[in-house]
């Protein structure tokens, strides 16, 4: 089995399934991006491709740029140390698709819910106040509701003032 429709890589404009041929992201790039879509943070990205890695053959590769297959591009794209790897360990490209699709999809299934609009309800109801106030307190902190909640907890006290 290979993965016949595999998309192009994320920096080339492919879907979030090209994660499985993404770098760790370690600059601003289109990665980011794709990992927000799936809501993922940049933690757990790294740290699924690593477990995947530990657990499959996707591991070896010392002698890749960031020392293990799993953080290499699609064979479609020429790469002399990822084919030279592959060569050495003898997985030919059918292997190395089949287990990219399958950490592609590991990677998918991974996404968190988004809990936008229930944490927006919540802050509405907790501090009485309009849905657009809790909207612009999770817009301002990244969605972290915790520093929403801080955030509306310091301005409710500096309007008793």
């Amino acid at each position: 089995m290979s993965w016949e429709n595999a998309p192009s890589h994320i920096c080339r404009g492919g879907d979030v399934r090209a994660l499985a041929f993404c770098c760790p992201p370690v600059k601003p790039c289109p990665v980011l991006h794709a990992l927000e879509d799936i809501n993922i943070t940049p933690q757990e990205y790294i740290s699924i491709k690593d477990e995947f890695g530990k657990n499959t053959r996707l591991g070896e590769g010392a002698g890749t740029c960031f020392g293990s297959l799993v953080w290499c591009c699609k064979s479609s794209k020429s790469c002399p140390l990822r084919d030279n790897v592959m060569r050495n360990i003898g997985m030919d490209e059918d292997e190395y698709l089949t287990l990219k699709k399958e950490l592609s999809e590991k990677l998918i299934n991974t996404k968190k819910e988004d809990k936008t609009q229930e944490n927006v309800e919540l802050l509405s109801r907790i501090f009485n106040i309009p849905e657009k106030m809790s909207i612009e307190a999770l817009h301002t902190t990244d969605n972290d509701l915790k520093a929403a909640i801080k955030l509306l907890k310091i301005r409710s006290l500096e309007s008793e003032q």
